[in-house]
């Protein structure tokens, strides 16, 4: 809910503990440090805003800071002083340097994405509490060695940088579990090539209904217009879905790197399939088939205080079998996209769909990254890393299991604890998954 300036200038949110104002501001209310005693959560982004006061820790009860989508060149390093201060998001600014005071260290989620940062202070290392860490379409050309001491690091987003190579230490944090680093020096799709589908006009197309969209892209449900095309094997699709890609960069990275690994990615029972490409100089897009009706999320997508970890509605209760069988579906479907070169970046509950009978439907290549160039070690370590991020799906389900007493669950308690080992090393493949899942009965 949004709160207005007079609001504010009246005395009428005193007490309040969240604030958000967008109003095209361009300098920082001060009427805000009336609230100091109560104010937690301050989100002004959407504004015109390009600096703060240096008195801003004087909020000293305030946790979560939004200013995206603002006119900041730099990082402010009055942010470092403040007290509470744990998630910080500045996406969609102008922002270039990051000073050595600007982050506090008790920081938990940093949100820089779309700016033209090149480099990060090695003060970054000192962020033990560091969980969520979102870096997408900036211009960097290595990350500090310092961040090796971010044991608590469970999601970085690269895409979209300048980065030649990645770090041995990333692959080497205890807790990552999400990684997207597609659109780098050594990891970008200029232009997707793949001809695993035709390639159609957008023109064959009447767009229909919006029926979502995410970082990356509208998703609209369409009709093809048979008599169009020249392709006899499309011919047949009459209603699908069809994802338009936004612009150049997203939070995701680059349209042409997500084309590429949906692609790539190739055909399996549980993939949304794509049954065409759009790939013209001015819009690049996915056709795809239309999923039932009686399809839905399985989970919610993490909340402020849960920061890497997915929701649930509430009353979700779920069965050693269905668990069971939703990860059987799911280990089958990673261990498909490592075996060609795919890494999906993003498993969570919230990006896979089930009907009725628990049978699963998964896509959203958002922040996939094609591991062509990766070396058999560096293939494993990441296959390892997903499979930290399919533990802790398990995991997410088990906290919510009708029994949690009996044999199976058991045995699924103990396959979440082998995938969440600290040694990425010593984690299963979801090769060997497999058969262990196919033994819970």
């Amino acid at each position: 809910m949004m709160q207005t300036l007079q609001q504010l200038n009246d005395g009428l949110l005193l007490g309040y503990q969240r604030v958000s104002i967008a109003e095209q501001l361009t300098q920082f209310p001060t009427k805000l440090f009336e609230l100091a005693d109560t104010l937690e959560v301050l989100d002004l982004s959407n504004n015109q805003l390009s600096s703060l006061p240096d008195n801003l820790a004087d909020l000293h009860q305030l946790k979560i800071l939004f200013v995206s989508n603002n006119l900041f060149e730099h990082l402010p390093a009055v942010l470092g002083q403040c007290p509470k201060l744990e998630m910080i998001g500045f996406k969609a600014n102008q922002i270039r340097t990051v000073p050595e005071a600007s982050i506090p260290k008790q920081t938990r989620w940093l949100i820089l994405t779309d700016n033209q940062i090149e480099q990060l202070p090695d003060s970054l290392g000192q962020c033990h509490r560091l969980e969520k860490l979102a870096l997408a379409g900036n211009r960097l050309t290595a990350l500090p060695n310092s961040m090796a001491n971010c044991h608590q690091l469970a999601l970085i987003r690269l895409s979209a940088n300048q980065l030649t190579a990645l770090p041995h230490w990333l692959f080497e944090l205890p807790n990552l579990a999400w990684l997207a680093f597609a659109g780098n020096a050594f990891s970008h799709v200029e232009h997707c090539d793949n001809t695993r589908v035709p390639v159609v006009p957008l023109s064959q197309f009447t767009l229909g209904q919006l029926l979502g969209q995410g970082a990356s892209g509208l998703i609209y449900q369409a009709t093809h217009h048979a008599e169009q095309s020249d392709e006899a094997s499309f011919s047949c699709q009459t209603d699908v879905a069809i994802k338009l890609f936004k612009g150049m960069v997203t939070s995701d990275g680059y349209p042409a790197d997500e084309l590429d690994c949906c692609l790539t990615a190739g055909e399996h029972p549980n993939l949304i399939n794509v049954v065409a490409q759009i790939n013209q100089p001015e819009q690049l897009g996915l056709v795809m088939q239309l999923i039932p009706p009686s399809y839905g999320n399985l989970g919610l997508p993490p909340s402020l205080q849960t920061c890497s970890r997915d929701t649930f509605e509430a009353q979700t209760v779920f069965t050693w079998a269905r668990i069971t069988y939703i990860a059987s579906q799911m280990a089958d479907i990673l261990a498909h996209f490592h075996q060609n070169g795919i890494s999906h970046g993003d498993i969570y509950a919230h990006n896979i769909m089930i009907n009725t009978q628990d049978s699963v439907l998964f896509g959203d290549f958002g922040a996939a990254s094609n591991l062509k160039q990766f070396t058999p070690q560096h293939l494993q370590l990441m296959q390892a890393i997903e499979v930290r991020a399919f533990g802790y799906l398990v995991d997410d389900m088990l906290n919510l299991i009708d029994n949690p007493n009996t044999p199976q669950a058991t045995m699924l308690r103990q396959l979440v604890q082998d995938c969440l080992q600290h040694s990425a090393s010593t984690r299963p493949s979801f090769k060997a998954l497999l058969p262990r899942l196919a033994s819970i009965v």
